[in-house]
């Protein structure tokens, strides 16, 4: 097995002299992000304050959700060996809607970290029921895997809608898939950095991820656990769903978009695509961001919204192109 994982750790260069503009776009996106809003932090006597309060906790939520939700993506797609599943196209950010509503309605009162273990809870199972599935039924087209997914989101989403009407939290609900960072402050959003442990896990476990993505039988052979590299592989995923999707709510498209087209430049070696996945998906999410608080500023428009947009298209696209190559 070693020599399988090393082999797979080979295939491309973790530092790109490349990525060091990627890494200085990025930096530029992100502290045009910092001085962007309605509020004149320069002008204003407490404009400090409200910088530390507003500015800096939705810029790093920014990073930290569209870096965990791009590499989450990136693993669902190695594991299910499909280049069109992410966790919104499984059913996982519905699963995780799902138990964050069942908190509010049993326990009105809880915490965001009582929240946020439900939320993950619910997350693991729903993924767990896709990956049971997936192995239960044999799909040969590649579009009907997120199909699939996306059919048991609906069901799901359905369920949290009838639950949400009977207990007057509709409009909560809605709030809370709107995927917006408007809500993001201090002393609100540190439950993200969890996220991040969640990219180290990753990052550290990223060649048996690699070969796992081969498939069960040559995964075996080479001496890998499949089902426990799965089962860490779908905990690492419910953990960063979960905790996204309580703190900012749903970000579609954006595990699916990102870490294809990664692969389209740099191929399917998880570890050398790990940051060049980061730093496209926290790219992608800033530009739909600062779109978003500029078009009609000095109101919002979710990002969600801007992204399940740009998604959509660019999802189009990824099916013509395997059309074309298929």
């Amino acid at each position: 097995m070693h020599t399988v994982v090393t082999k797979a750790a080979s295939k491309g260069k973790l530092f790109d002299p490349k990525l060091l503009i990627g890494f200085l776009v990025v930096a530029i996106l992100l502290v045009v992000s910092l001085f962007t809003g309605v509020y004149d932090i320069f002008g204003a006597e407490d404009g400090g304050e409200m910088f530390a309060i507003t500015r800096i906790p939705r810029t790093i939520a920014l990073v930290l959700a569209g870096a965990a939700m791009s590499m989450c993506g990136l693993v669902m797609q190695l594991l299910t060996q499909n280049r069109f599943v992410e966790p919104t196209t499984t059913g996982t950010t519905e699963w995780a809607g799902l138990g964050l509503l069942t908190v509010m309605i049993l326990a009105p009162q809880a915490g965001l970290l009582t929240k946020m273990t439900v939320a993950v809870v619910f997350a693991f199972i729903g993924t767990m029921i896709f990956f049971l599935f997936l192995q239960r039924v044999s799909l040969k087209a590649s579009l009907t895997v997120p199909i699939v997914g996306i059919m048991l989101g609906a069901v799901v989403g359905a369920v949290s809608t009838f639950l949400a009407l009977q207990t007057d939290m509709l409009q909560s609900l809605g709030i809370w898939f709107a995927g917006s960072f408007t809500s993001v402050l201090r002393g609100q959003y540190e439950i993200l950095w969890v996220v991040a442990l969640v990219g180290i896990a990753i990052f550290i476990v990223a060649d048996r991820f690699t070969v796992a993505g081969l498939g069960e039988e040559i995964a075996t052979n080479v001496g890998l656990n499949y089902r426990q590299v799965m089962l860490l592989g779908t905990g690492l995923i419910a953990i960063a769903t979960g905790v996204v999707t309580v703190v900012v709510g749903n970000l579609p498209f954006l595990g699916l978009i990102v870490p294809n087209i990664v692969s389209m430049f740099r191929g399917d070696d998880l570890r050398s695509n790990l940051p060049w996945v980061v730093l496209l998906g926290v790219g992608v999410v800033t530009v739909c961001d600062l779109i978003g608080r500029t078009i009609i500023m000095p109101f919002e428009i979710p990002v969600s919204l801007v992204l399940g947009i740009l998604g959509a298209a660019i999802f189009i696209l990824l099916l013509l192109r395997q059309r074309k190559i298929g």
